[in-house]
């Protein structure tokens, strides 16, 4: 039976970016003889509004008969209020929970193309290919919370096995890579941080002795990935320091809306993603970047159906639709006019179709 992808467009510029990534999708399986099939969901803002709920039943069902799951962004002012009892990002979370996806991957690689685009020197930006490997259920995220009207407390906890099991990840991709792994900590300060370094010189002594490692402080690292990106191959740190470390990273790129990510756990399904937001002062303007989502795209086909070529192919037309000047306001050269999200798309698809 062919593969079945659950669709999750979420709110903002969610479902205009998923709509392109599908359309790829489907000519990747028309090439193959063999189409996907497509089952839609609802999640964030828009599962709110309809059901109550952020991650309600029915899509917490897809979740788990689907093959993978593409997701576009969740979030925006209609749902903002801090005090509300349910707000879209808990649909996030209880998905990945449900899904038992607890590695985060987002790779961040440059290209000459969007070389214009970053705020950094090309001589900066020249060979970056780092893969972040983020925890994703555990940490502050996850803790305990409380608050009060003068004091509020959000707990960070970590276990050897959430911790182990990220890090035997990120040494299984360094051995198809590099062979290099920094992990990221704030050990000089954190206990949860001195239990994540102690276990990773133990695993990476004991199992994967041909991976270098190397421990870096948050801070230090948040400055030598713009100073020094290149140096740089696996990086794996916790749920927070992830989070962030990669915003900061997508500069390197030249936009957020060109990074891409995939939620994995010990099977194959997988949850594939943008790193950026509902972005909902552009919602429904055609003004939204794809490429982050198509490459999502690629890395379900990779990571969650075995099919390394197709995927392949899906990343070379990104970049080739983009040298070949189609580009949306976030990665425009100066002076030159930029194009929309369904233009963009189009392009790709082209690309891809030849």
């Amino acid at each position: 039976m062919a593969a079945l992808i659950g669709v999750l467009a979420g709110d903002g510029i969610g479902p205009e970016v998923v709509r392109e990534a599908v359309a790829c999708l489907e000519v990747v399986g028309q090439q193959r003889g063999e189409p996907f099939r497509f089952e839609t969901g609802l999640i964030g803002g828009a599962a709110i509004d309809a059901t109550g709920s952020a991650f309600p039943p029915a899509t917490a069902d897809l979740c788990r008969r689907a093959d993978a799951v593409l997701l576009g962004a969740v979030g925006g002012p209609k749902w903002s209020d801090p005090e509300a009892k349910v707000r879209p990002e808990l649909g996030l979370l209880e998905m990945r929970a449900a899904m038992g996806v607890y590695a985060n991957l987002r790779p961040v690689a440059t290209h000459p193309a969007l070389y214009a685009a970053s705020p950094l020197r090309p001589e900066r930006l020249e060979g970056v290919d780092i893969l972040v490997v983020r925890e994703l259920t555990g940490g502050i995220y996850f803790g305990r919370k409380e608050r009060t009207a003068d004091s509020a407390t959000d707990v960070c906890t970590y276990t050897r096995e959430e911790i182990e099991r990220v890090l035997r990840m990120a040494g299984t991709l360094a051995r198809q890579r590099r062979r290099k792994v920094a992990s990221i900590d704030k050990a000089n300060v954190l206990d949860t941080s001195r239990l994540w370094r102690s276990l990773a010189t133990e695993i990476f002594r004991t199992e994967f002795p041909d991976v270098a490692l190397e421990h870096v402080l948050v801070d230090a690292a948040a400055m030598h990935l713009l100073s020094r990106p290149r140096d740089f191959d696996v990086l794996v740190t916790e749920n927070m320091f992830g989070d962030i470390l990669t915003d900061e990273a997508s500069m390197l790129t030249g936009s957020l809306g060109m990074l891409p990510s995939a939620a994995l756990g010990a099977g194959r399904r997988g949850l594939y993603e943008p790193i950026h937001g509902s972005a909902p002062d552009i919602a429904g303007l055609d003004r939204a970047n794809p490429c982050g989502t198509i490459l999502s795209a690629a890395m379900l086909l990779r990571h969650s159906l075995g099919l390394a070529a197709e995927a392949e192919r899906i990343e070379r037309a990104v970049f080739t639709a983009i040298e070949g000047g189609h580009r949306t306001a976030d990665i425009a050269l100066p002076g030159q006019p930029p194009c929309g999200t369904a233009a963009l798309g189009a392009a790709i698809r082209t690309a891809l179709a030849a």
